[in-house]
Parts: structure tokens; C-alpha cells; sequence
């Protein structure tokens, strides 16, 4: 993933925090943008999380439990669960990539945020 689509993304999200600023905020001040900015940050950071977890193969066991329970309780008793991928294979690299830029860069601006509103 090149620094342009990264740079794309980054300006996405603070279009998604300008809107949700725009639209929720009581009144249009420092502190109700960096409060759009820390959902938009939370958001990012649960999606993060989970995509960091599920690469790393926690749920492979509770998924393979559940499809082996299904086919013995189905009467299936085809080996064809068996074959399918487990969802750590499932993750997209790039997307994470993605996500872990995002958050990052958005936390970095929260922070940066937070400095300005305290020191002036």
C-alpha cells in the first residue's frame, strides 16, 4: 500500500469527524471536535483490536468447536468442515494495514489536539 492511499484514507476519516462533528455537536468548539475525533479514534480502535485478534488465531479453536458440533448434531457427517478456512486465514493484510494506520495517525491528532487545547 503506497503513502497516497494512506494520506486518502487519513483525509476520510477527518471527513467522517467533520461530519459527525457538524452534525452531533451542541455548539462548534475545540472540545466538541476533539470529542467527534475520540469516537471516530474508539471506532477505529475496536475494529483495530478485533482484526489484531482474529489474525492472530484466537478464534480458530471456538470456530472449529462450533463446526465440528454443527456436523455431528446435523447428522452431516461429510468431512467437508473440515476444508473450510479458519478465520485467521481469513484476514486481509492490507485492510489491517490500513486500520493500523489509521488508528495510529488518528491518535497522534487526538494527542496533538489535547496538547493545544490544554496549553492555550
Amino acid at each position: 500500500m503506497n503513502k497516497s492511499k494512506h494520506g486518502l484514507y487519513f483525509l476520510l476519516t477527518i471527513c467522517l469527524t467533520i461530519v459527525i462533528f457538524l452534525i452531533f455537536a451542541p455548539s462548534y468548539n475545540l472540545v466538541n471536535f476533539i470529542n467527534a475525533l475520540f469516537y471516530v479514534f474508539l471506532l477505529l480502535l475496536v475494529i483495530t483490536l478485533f482484526i489484531y485478534t482474529k489474525k492472530g488465531g484466537f478464534f480458530d479453536g471456538v470456530t472449529f468447536g462450533f463446526r465440528r458440533f454443527l456436523s455431528m448434531m446435523s447428522n452431516d457427517y461429510m468431512e467437508e468442515w473440515k476444508e473450510k478456512p479458519a478465520p485467521s486465514e481469513k484476514v486481509n493484510p492490507s485492510f489491517y494495514k490500513i486500520m493500523q494506520f489509521q488508528t495510529i495517525t488518528t491518535f497522534v491528532l487526538l494527542g496533538l489536539l489535547l496538547i493545544i487545547y490544554y496549553y492555550i
